[in-house]
């Protein structure tokens, strides 16, 4: 299954409004998953440690090596970020090395178990093609947007070798190329 960006903000806050009614963690799991841009695997690993310094302030960025490529990232959390991390850690007590997305059973919760959660929200509030990577691609898809179309800057973010594979991976199709044409009139 291929699987697409959220395009629709509207769809964005059905998710965050169904999800923070399920379960506080998986909200801001989404919720950071949307704004970060990282894949699952690596949202799934992080700890208080790796968003706190030790007397409790934002670290100014979060520094993470992934797992697929090895590459160090840095990512700087936006305000939205921010207040979801800080109200869960808040209302859970976490610190040092919990996880943020933690497992009943231990340790933090699985791939799998991301998938089926996000997944079933997504059917329900009624999104197609939606898998975990769809929250990395709808990151790519609204900064492409944001930045005013700056496929350059989103490559360099994906690591990927050309714009034209960042364009096919955040879903920039022929409806949205129709849509740039209309509007641009000169």
């Amino acid at each position: 299954m291929v699987v697409e960006p959220i395009r629709d903000k509207r769809d964005i806050q059905k998710m965050k409004t169904y999800l923070m009614g399920k379960s506080e963690r998986d909200y801001l799991l989404f919720t950071f998953g949307i704004n970060v841009g990282l894949r699952i695997s690596d949202l799934l690993h992080l700890q208080h440690k790796d968003i706190f310094t030790d007397n409790g302030s934002f670290r100014q960025h979060v520094i993470i090596r992934e797992q697929k490529t090895g590459k160090v990232k840095k990512i700087r959390l936006n305000d939205t970020v921010k207040k979801a991390v800080k109200d869960y850690v808040r209302a859970h007590n976490l610190s040092g090395e919990d996880y943020l997305f933690g497992s009943k059973k231990g340790g933090h919760i699985t791939r799998v178990q991301a998938y089926k959660i996000l997944r079933e929200a997504a059917e329900t509030v009624g999104i197609q093609q939606f898998g975990t990577h769809s929250m990395r691609k709808t990151w790519g898809y609204h900064s492409y947007l944001t930045s005013k179309h700056n496929i350059g800057l989103i490559m360099d973010m994906f690591s990927h070798s050309s714009e034209q594979i960042s364009l096919r991976y955040i879903g920039i199709n022929q409806e949205q190329k129709d849509e740039l044409y209309s509007m641009v009139q000169l």
